[in-house]
């Protein structure tokens, strides 16, 4: 309605090869449909009325074996959309399995392109589980409603790949599978809302998850460029196109009936069955041509090695079963004739065929149906709903080489079927179109957008009150204290410096406790206190309490349910309430009769109840809000008062500092660390001081000269580097800084 705010829209798809102009799909196993899904969204959504701007959020890639159109920070798609893309890791291309350790550094920088910008978003939405990690903490840090779309979903590739009998353990290596579950754990937990593009997709697939919550589910179809994929240019000889060339080159009849599959070399898309069933058919073999479109290639070993693996096998296969003359496998095509092929299929009164082993998807099944091709597809997610609508074909068990061979037979034996099947493809795909699948976004996205409760007065761009150049946190217990000398020095090196410095605790005491241990070990009141694991935060002398930071972490908080659903855990025992707190639920346990914390975390998501665990020195367990830690505490406090993260030192010794050690803070491990922190040695940010206690916190500031210049370590190809980074300035003329000599003197104290 047009007395309503225009919407600004912020998406994240961040593995992959990601631009506007000619998109490289099919090039690896991560640059396949969901490239093409995310371009073609975002431009449409940026054409509706209702939205302002559309920006799309991916990953900077600086590597000579890429384009340099990678390397772009901006790249429009429209008049109101943009491809903008954030560092995180490596400059050089990765692929998706390697992308996890880096993402809270990715989530960093996003923040700082939207704090330099002076934008906020109205909503984010995460694409795939990576981006649905990424989304679901910008989502915490700024209060604002997500949205999530799984695309392809963990729990579903490993119940297959086990199926196939692959190794649990192999899975494990080359997927990274527990974490990319746990990522689509954390973007359902947070997500207000969950687009899934079949009812199957959402009653089968992500009815396997924790947290599951059927109310937050939405069908969208997906859409389909009907201008691209038409009957239109059809002819009856099909030498006339283009397309034609590319494979007549490996056919003896080239104008028999085409057997077209176009997909990724990925083990998933289930080719090496699809060439079998073609195979051991023999009526199929002699009636057909089997055309295998699996993306561009020079040489196979330049491959990707999953995508190398599965054309070998292909090659194998062709061989073994003497199909030379009656398989096409073109090495390249453009993007244009991905839509000739199809052309090229209808021609030859052929069939298209998806073996894929799950489709939550099924672009291409919507492609063929548009272009007036029939279909056999698998029976899974996409497929299902897509036969359903447009009835213009069959599905098959995509682990039965029998069925698909005689799917496919029968697809191009029945004359008066075929022109069926045809010509209801051509009418049930206008159902799809791109305009219907943009309208019935924005109409879910402005219903969320009405319900968030958004508070983002802590998301300060100018007129900031008291401005810090940097800030220095430190954890209590093992860290700030254990050594009087070293504690000591530390508080006199921030006191002298002319640094404009200032000084945080975060720690897992409540806030009686902490003021306790600073009486006792004579410590100044900080400038910032964060306690309770990150659930309260106090500024000043009289310890002012934060409550935005309470309004905002209050989100899904149900502490009653949650005492109740931990009652009864072997060697879970509730703390004293002194270790209790509005918003932190605190227990001793005994390692060796707890339950792994995935079965604890389970074990609460089944109730639906959202919360955090947080498992320290190897005996506290503590229960947060799911939007509470002490990272998230340290990222809120610089994003109110307009810190640069990376010019804030962050110093723990256990589990419960995990989380504000990563990302672009500037980290430190003290010496008498626990051994579940070693996981961090080798990230760029995270410095392993030799020190103990206060000692390893000087260690740390002097190695990046935090009093200094700062030394922000740079990642890059070829190993670590160091940069000089300077601090960042402030926005407003005016500074009114507490300076580390504000920091009374100990000996006073």
């Amino acid at each position: 309605m047009p007395d309503r705010k225009p919407l600004h829209l912020m998406m994240f798809s961040i593995h992959g090869l990601l631009r506007g102009r000619r998109p490289e799909l099919g090039r690896d196993p991560d640059t396949g449909g969901q490239i093409l899904y995310v371009l073609e969204l975002a431009r449409v959504l940026g054409e509706q009325p209702e939205v302002a701007s559309v920006d799309l959020i991916t990953r900077l890639i600086e590597d000579p074996d890429v384009d340099d159109d990678y390397a772009l920070p901006v790249e429009p798609l429209g008049p109101n959309v943009s491809i903008r893309r954030i560092r995180c890791g490596p400059r050089r291309y990765i692929r998706k399995e390697l992308l996890w350790s880096h993402l809270d550094e990715f989530v960093d920088h996003v923040i700082d392109d939207l704090r330099s910008r002076g934008a906020v978003p109205d909503l984010v939405h995460g694409h795939y589980a990576d981006a649905g990690y990424v989304a679901a903490r910008v989502s915490s840090l700024l209060n604002l409603p997500m949205a999530f779309t799984g695309h392809s979903l963990g729990r579903v590739k490993l119940a297959r790949l086990l199926e196939q009998g692959t190794p649990a353990d192999r899975i494990e290596k080359k997927y990274h599978i527990t974490r990319r579950i746990e990522a689509e754990e954390t973007a359902l937990d947070h997500a207000g809302v969950v687009v899934a593009s079949t009812q199957q997709e959402v009653e089968e697939q992500y009815a396997e998850y924790e947290n599951y919550h059927p109310r937050r589910m939405v069908v969208i179809p997906p859409g389909v460029d009907l201008e691209s994929f038409t009957t239109r240019g059809i002819r009856r000889s099909p030498r006339s196109n283009p397309a034609f060339a590319r494979v007549a080159r490996f056919l003896r009849d080239p104008k028999k009936p085409m057997v077209l599959a176009i997909s990724r070399a990925d083990p998933r898309k289930n080719v090496l069955r699809l060439v079998e069933a073609y195979a051991t058919n023999d009526e199929l073999r002699e009636r057909a041509n089997l055309v295998l479109v699996l993306g561009n290639r020079k040489r196979i070993d330049d491959l990707d090695p999953g995508a190398a693996e599965v054309l070998t096998d292909v090659l194998k296969l062709i061989d073994e079963y003497d199909l030379y003359g009656k398989v096409a496998y073109p090495k390249s095509h453009e993007r244009e004739d991905i839509s000739r092929f199809y052309r090229l299929a209808a021609e030859t009164r052929g069939v298209f065929v998806n073996p894929a082993l799950t489709e939550p998807f099924g672009l291409t099944l919507l492609e063929a149906a548009a272009s007036g091709v029939p279909v056999v597809g698998t029976a899974d997610g996409g497929p299902r709903d897509i036969l359903a609508r447009c009835r213009n074909g069959t599905l098959v068990d995509p682990l039965s080489c029998e069925e698909i061979g005689s799917a496919l037979l029968d697809a191009i034996k029945d004359r008066k079927q075929w022109l069926r099947w045809s010509r209801a493809g051509v009418r049930g795909s206008k159902r799809y179109s791109w305009s219907a699948h943009a309208e019935r976004t924005v109409k879910t996205v402005r219903k969320l957008v009405g319900k968030a409760e958004r508070d983002r007065r802590f998301f300060a761009v100018k007129g900031r009150l008291i401005t810090f150049d940097r800030l220095v946190v430190a954890d209590i217990d093992n860290t700030l204290i254990g050594d009087r000398r070293g504690l000591r020095e530390l508080i006199k090196t921030l006191r002298d410096s002319d640094a404009e410095v200032a000084f945080a605790i975060a720690t897992g005491r409540s806030i009686a406790l902490t003021r306790e241990v600073l009486n006792r070990w004579k410590i100044p009141t900080p400038q910032v206190l964060i306690t309770s694991v990150g659930s309260a935060i106090r500024y000043g002398s009289k310890l002012v309490e934060d409550y935005g930071w309470e309004r905002h972490i209050r989100y899904r908080w149900k502490p009653e349910r949650l005492r109740e659903a931990m009652k009864g855990l072997p060697g879970v025992e509730l703390q004293g309430p002194e270790g209790q707190s509005r918003y932190k639920i605190s227990y001793d346990v005994d390692p060796e009769k707890m339950p792994p914390l995935p079965e604890i975390r389970a074990r609460l998501r089944r109730r639906r109840l959202q919360a955090k665990l947080i498992f320290s020195h190897n005996a506290y367990l503590d229960v947060l809000p799911i939007r509470a830690s002490k990272g998230m505490a340290v990222r809120y406090f610089c994003l109110r008062w307009g810190i640069p993260i990376e010019n804030c030192l962050v110093a723990g010794d256990s589990g419960n500092d995990e989380e504000m050690l990563t990302g672009k803070t500037l980290g430190v491990v003290v010496g008498n660390h626990d051994p579940d922190l070693e996981k961090l040695r080798g990230h760029s940010q995270v410095y392993f001081a030799d020190g103990h206690n206060a000692w390893g916190i000087l260690e740390g500031i002097e190695h990046y000269d935090f009093l200094g210049e700062i030394r922000v370590p740079a990642i890059d190809p070829r190993g670590v580097t160091e940069a000089i980074v300077p601090y960042g300035g402030v926005a407003s003329e005016t500074r009114i800084a507490v300076s580390a000599s504000a920091l009374p003197d100990p000996a006073k104290s």
